[in-house]
């Protein structure tokens, strides 16, 4: 058993073992990698470990991030909900963590932060403060739209009275998406991804991802979301509303045309992002049907001491956020995207 650095003649390999391995998740495909570098420029490390027939048996892709205000410090992987190890057993799981810390002590990096859905016996601590929604899927949406409240119905029914409709799409959505989701980014006070982001997904992913758009009569889009299929799952993990038109429950449209596409695209889960349990994102996406999965977000550190804290609930950024909101959309496209890039 070894382990190294990839290289670019293992691409065919290593998204073969993504696709057939059990544990693996969307953000495992080499692709990714590509993605990261090109948008941020930020350093990877992708290692592998390989049996004794030089067979790949486990994966850890980690993001180097190094910046004044945030310090240094590595992802599996930053921007998304998970990452971390897929391996086939403990002990390539184990060699793949011992590389990682080597890694980490050589490039004085202050901590390692693994994102997994399952609890893994490494030794870290872990933080524990976040869940996915997961639902179920059912073959045909029309069974799906049944198992819905009348309330709910009502609610998706509510946009059709003023004309408002859905389309599908890809790089040609991608305009549309983004002004929603850079407004809506302000709103709430956080630093927009740039837009070459989104479009360096859609280009290595062409096949798996989607943009949904909803338009008003006029041909204004005032919400979507920006989708990504991995074997028998699509995820949402981006979404966004123009809080000027929720009074006709655009995002609940938005929502059920999506599912309706998850249905009929075969897929068997639907992953509404992650959320804080008891907070109104988990509520909303709780009156789909959709059930808490556990996070676990495991932490190597350097020096010890308390568990890292670079997320919107931290006190010490409140004042932050509220000068943001009140910057042009404009501004903040520009300014953005140069934050955003160190803070994962």
């Amino acid at each position: 058993m070894g382990i190294r650095l990839f290289r670019k003649e293992d691409t065919e390999r290593w998204d073969r073992y993504v696709e057939e391995s059990a544990t693996s998740n969307c953000y495992h495909l080499i692709g990714w990698k590509n993605v990261i570098e090109e948008t941020f420029g930020h350093k990877t490390y992708y290692l592998l470990s390989e049996g004794e027939r030089s067979e790949i048996n486990g994966i850890l892709p980690l993001v180097h991030l190094k910046s004044i205000p945030f310090g240094s410090f590595m992802v599996s992987l930053p921007y998304f909900n998970y990452g971390g190890i897929c391996a086939d057993s403990n002990g390539a799981r184990d060699q793949l963590l011992k590389e990682a810390i080597d890694i980490a002590w050589g490039k004085k990096a202050e901590h390692i932060e693994l994102r997994h859905k399952e609890a893994l016996e490494i030794g870290l601590p872990a933080k524990t403060s976040k869940v996915c929604m997961r639902l179920g899927l059912p073959q045909k949406a029309e069974d799906l739209w049944e198992s819905f409240t009348s309330n709910l119905r009502r609610k998706i029914r509510r946009p059709v009275k003023e004309g408002i409709f859905v389309k599908f799409g890809g790089g040609k959505e991608l305009d549309n998406f983004y002004r929603v989701f850079s407004i809506n980014m302000r709103d709430l006070g956080t630093p927009v991804y740039p837009k070459k982001f989104f479009a360096n997904i859609l280009n290595s992913f062409n096949d798996r991802t989607w943009i949904c758009t909803v338009f008003t009569k006029e041909n204004k889009a005032v919400a979507s979301g920006f989708l990504v299929g991995f074997k028998d799952q699509l995820e949402i993990p981006w979404v966004s509303s123009l809080r000027s038109h929720n009074r006709y429950y655009t995002n609940m449209f938005l929502y059920w045309h999506v599912l309706k596409f998850a249905c009929e695209n075969h897929y068997r889960f639907f992953d509404f992002g992650r959320s804080t349990p008891g907070e109104g994102t988990y509520k909303f996406k709780e009156q789909w049907g959709a059930k808490p999965v556990q996070l676990y977000w495991h932490y190597w550190l350097r020096k010890g001491g308390l568990l890292p804290e670079l997320n919107p609930k931290n006190p010490k950024y409140r004042l932050a956020i509220k000068v943001w909101q009140t910057l042009p959309v404009g501004f903040t496209r520009l300014l953005g995207p140069l934050i955003v890039k160190n803070l994962p």
